[in-house]
């Protein structure tokens, strides 16, 4: 069933169009101005299914031409797909119309309001907007997880795979265990783009590791701030028993902060804000 929602100027797109085609087709070029890379082997499809372990109600963030979503809805999801392209969402729709697991929205998915009741995210995003899905994910109260086919980098960089940890993963992770799935080859893509993508997996925990957001996106903050070179610069400027807290959570005087563990930064709140 179609939904067509208003959603003002937000975009599945990138701004930028190069000039000239290029020997590109129209539709080679429409695809390129929406970012648009549909998954065209199984068993990536297969890969994301399995990571994302589907039940109840799913969003799929950029449906295309509905080879997840309904990979999803076999799996035992009702699935509300997103597109943002009319002829891909008419097309979708008119082959699910009668499958009762399946909604597809006419519309931008980082437009759209979170569901008050429990559910997952489950896509293959543009890479233009990965931080924009990632950051509508965060603020979704209702989201129990997000399993979200990334730019490689992208995901090795949120996941701490690079030996170094981004304020979005340190700022979220007392409420969010992040983890870098299988990596998907650039040929399971068409058009195949210039890089390879992986499985980027949110999963919301049971109980926060902090009892006051506040106060810990607070020192994270500061510790991000970049004052004075190192996590304990920036944290003396505030905090009192800052180097017995560093001892504590196993952190060296010296450490930069993109070198300290999400897990520390939970020892750290515990010592100077709990």
């Amino acid at each position: 069933m179609a939904q067509n929602f208003a959603h003002g100027n937000y975009s599945h797109t990138q701004r930028k169009v190069r000039n000239g085609g290029g020997g590109r087709t129209p539709k080679d070029r429409a695809r390129r101005t929406l970012s648009q890379n549909f998954l065209a082997d199984r068993h990536a499809v297969d890969l994301m299914v399995k990571a994302a372990a589907p039940e109840g109600l799913v969003l799929e963030p950029g449906a295309g031409e509905g080879v997840l979503t309904l990979a999803l809805a076999e799996a035992g999801a009702r699935v509300v797909g997103y597109e943002i392209d009319p002829l891909l969402a008419g097309r979708l729709a008119a082959r699910t119309r009668s499958d009762p697991r399946i909604d597809v929205v006419r519309g931008d998915f980082t437009a759209a309001r979170a569901p008050h009741e429990p559910f997952a995210v489950v896509g293959n995003i543009p890479y233009s907007i990965t931080s924009k899905i990632v950051d509508w994910c965060l603020r979704a109260p209702a989201l129990t997880s997000a399993t979200l086919l990334t730019q490689r980098e992208y995901a090795r960089k949120r996941s701490g795979d690079y030996g170094r940890w981004s304020l979005v993963t340190v700022e979220s992770w007392p409420w969010f265990h992040w983890r870098l799935g299988d990596t998907i080859g650039r040929e399971s893509f068409r058009p195949v783009p210039s890089v390879d993508s992986a499985i980027l997996r949110l999963q919301r925990r049971p109980e926060p590791l902090v009892s006051d957001r506040g106060s810990y996106q607070e020192l994270v903050e500061l510790g991000f701030g970049g004052v004075g070179g190192s996590v304990r610069a920036s944290l003396k400027t505030r905090y009192e028993g800052v180097d017995a807290a560093l001892k504590a959570a196993g952190v060296a005087r010296d450490t930069v902060v993109a070198h300290v563990h999400p897990d520390q930064w939970i020892i750290l709140w515990g010592r100077l804000c709990g």
